[in-house]
């Protein structure tokens, strides 16, 4: 759920929840099925905190213009064209129009071409989501592909074209709520196989301490709730100070700790959540333990016989 951020000055932030609200129409068809749906953002675009060009001088909005670098004039928009650049310097042009003509047509209608397993779906390929909620109408058949979709494991992968683009996209449940990923495609991809990588053997020492450090940080469950983005909260505070008119001092920066060799730095990891890295003695046996005992009540018994000899 959105929601709208009221603060006065002196005043602490106010968080106002707002209804969802849809931001378009459009129907799932597979097969002869027709489910229409409304599509939600499922995110906020309120991350970043943006700033905005000033004069220096007088402190006014800054209008950003385009210079042609041949004449050095200004260029109105109306004298501004588009081209795509085939070779060096060398483009070929585009009227508004011939650009319209070649964008996809929005058919409101994300066709889906085939079912695949959730979990063949690679994480990189994920681009955008976007929640999609029954439109009037499609109660009955959006429930219905919700629960086929969630006892077979599998999600809906097709097309969907809106805003002159074609989107590859997957279509899954959760929580009841259908979720339309949208997806990278295959070619826009760069293969892993372009990054370097090492072909360094791992000492065995080393792994050990690696893994005990993860188990040590481990958790069954995914909780995103936990975390939230302090620079941005550093941000608007700061933004606040200055309109209340306080100024702003940078903090110290901590000393920085160089920890060069791998082991140490394993090491200093686990000491750091209070995790021993030296080895433990195993536990000696109950019939180890009693052995060793008898052992030591005999030891005087045999040093007065010898001395008797």
């Amino acid at each position: 759920m959105a929601s709208l951020v009221l603060r006065a000055p002196g005043l602490r932030r106010i968080w106002i929840p707002m209804p969802p609200r849809s931001i378009g129409n459009a129907s799932i068809s597979f097969g002869l099925v027709s489910v229409p749906v409304q599509l939600y953002s499922a995110s906020e675009s309120s991350a970043t905190v943006g700033f905005n060009m000033l004069h220096k001088s007088c402190g006014t909005r800054l209008k950003q213009q385009y210079i042609c670098p041949k004449d050095g004039g200004v260029v109105e928009k109306d004298d501004i064209s588009k081209g795509y650049e085939f070779a060096k310097g060398q483009y070929v042009t585009f009227t508004p129009e011939e650009i319209k003509a070649l964008d996809e047509k929005a058919t409101n209608s994300i066709d889906i071409a085939e079912f695949v397993p959730l979990a063949a779906v690679d994480r990189i390929y994920l681009e955008k989501v976007y929640y999609l909620g029954p439109d009037k109408g499609g109660d009955r058949a959006y429930r219905l592909l919700g629960e086929a979709l969630k006892e077979t494991g599998r999600a809906a992968l097709g097309q969907y074209s809106a805003r002159g683009k074609q989107h590859l996209v997957l279509v899954r449940p959760l929580d009841g709520v259908l979720i339309m990923e949208q997806l990278h495609y295959a070619a826009e991809l760069r293969p892993s196989s372009e990054v370097p990588h090492p072909e360094t053997p791992v000492k065995e020492a080393e792994l050990s301490l690696a893994r005990q450090l993860i188990e040590q940080s481990s958790n069954d469950e995914f909780r995103p709730e936990n975390y939230h983005d302090t620079v941005r909260e550093r941000v608007l505070e700061a933004i606040q100070s200055k309109v209340e008119g306080q100024e702003i001092t940078a903090e110290a920066a901590p000393p920085e700790t160089k920890i060069i060799d791998l082991m140490d730095a394993l090491k200093a990891s686990l000491a750091k959540k209070g995790t021993s890295t030296s080895e433990k003695k195993p536990a000696k046996r109950a019939g180890q333990k009693l052995d060793e005992e008898e052992e030591e009540e005999e030891q005087p018994k045999k040093r007065r016989a010898g001395g008797r000899g």
